[in-house]
């Protein structure tokens, strides 16, 4: 029965509710367009980022292989057996996306340390570089200067930053900025180096500008 603008007497009776009007299904409604825009960030309907890695998916599967829907034992499987077991599964699923939001988090962390850190070390690369002429001039035998260079080396190296360009060390243009080629054979190495590279782990702060050069031979052959 309804009222005379149309509205049922009864709303709340099942006959007279929507299926499609319920909040249940309008939150599903929604979780599926959430889905499909999600889905648009690559072909198989997941975020670069929402993927679990393969080492990850397989720890899960090892997981839900382990749930018994027959908890109690008694060789059926219950309404409220069934219900328990897909609940178990979506928790253990929730885990380990969870676990794998985790990973994700700790990697980009660490991205944006080293970030900061090679921002800084970029910065001290003049004084760096003004350190390396001095020695090479012999100015760091004795001295403050020379206690300034091992405390600011001591720093670099508890940040794990290493130098690298070193006379006779075989050319890599990844890594060897080279400004003239004076090599006569088909191996190239390092004749002389004009401004030594750094690295921060594995990532280069700055390449090392060299000149290219012949390997030295044995003047007994």
């Amino acid at each position: 029965m309804t009222t005379p603008n149309g509205m049922p007497t009864n709303p709340g009776d099942p006959e007279n509710t929507d299926p499609e009007a319920t909040s249940a299904d309008r939150a599903e409604q929604a979780a599926d367009e959430a889905a499909a825009r999600q889905g648009q960030d690559s072909p198989n309907g997941q975020s670069a980022e929402d993927v679990i890695s393969p080492e990850l998916e397989a720890e899960l599967n090892d997981l839900l292989a382990d749930i018994d829907p027959d908890a109690d034992g008694d060789g059926a499987v219950s309404a409220v057996e069934e219900q328990l077991a897909e609940r178990t599964e979506d928790l253990q699923r929730v885990t380990a996306e969870y676990a794998n939001y985790r990973r994700r988090t700790d990697r980009e962390r660490q991205g944006i340390i080293d970030t900061a850190r090679a921002g800084v070390v970029t910065q001290l690369l003049p004084l760096l570089d003004d350190l390396d002429l001095a020695e090479q001039h012999g100015d760091l035998q004795d001295g403050p200067l020379k206690s300034i260079s091992d405390k600011l080396s001591n720093i670099l190296g508890g940040l794990k930053v290493e130098s690298f360009g070193v006379v006779g060390e075989e050319f890599d243009p990844e890594i060897h900025e080279a400004v003239q080629d004076l090599s006569q054979g088909d191996v190239k190495v390092l004749g002389t180096v004009l401004r030594k590279g750094y690295r921060l782990g594995d990532r280069i702060i700055r390449t090392a500008m060299v000149l290219i050069g012949d390997p030295e031979t044995d003047s007994e052959n």
